[in-house]
């Protein structure tokens, strides 16, 4: 794990990003964390440890690593975004009753960009999937 915050932190610097202590924690963070937080849920936990920081720190961090691709943010409708740092490609189930979101890597999906481009003739940028349904916890308590 520590492997990939190492990378991620590499990537900042030779970018010119200065590495502070709370940007270093929402990024390890969001690496150690597979539950796609919102900015309100890592703020909340590392208001704890970092009890001078503010919302705007975590938001301002969030948007610094969306945009150098370290993060993706997942928009679900009017909810709030979650966080997921992307060192793969992967997909998302996501149970329609409490939100909660699984990873699910599935390579047979990797040519899809280049299927879709040569179907419709898109200069394709990017793609996402996202699979609906009841979790299993959500499946036993609403039998």
């Amino acid at each position: 794990m520590s492997y990939v915050v190492d990378q991620a932190i590499e990537r900042l610097k030779q970018a010119g990003v200065r590495i502070t202590p709370q940007r270093y924690a929402v990024l390890a963070f969001l690496i150690e964390e597979d539950s796609h937080p919102t900015a309100d849920e890592i703020y909340r936990e590392l208001a704890i440890k970092f009890p001078n920081m503010s919302v705007a720190t975590v938001y301002n961090n969030l948007r610094l690593f969306t945009k150098m691709k370290l993060v993706k943010e997942l928009k679900y409708g009017d909810s709030s975004s979650r966080f997921d740092f992307s060192s793969t490609e992967h997909y998302h189930a996501i149970c329609s009753i409490c939100g909660k979101i699984e990873d699910i890597y599935y390579p047979g999906l990797d040519d899809v960009e280049v299927v879709a481009h040569n179907l419709t003739g898109f200069d394709v940028d990017t793609h996402r999937l996202e699979i609906y349904g009841r979790c299993p916890s959500c499946q036993q308590s609403h039998a």
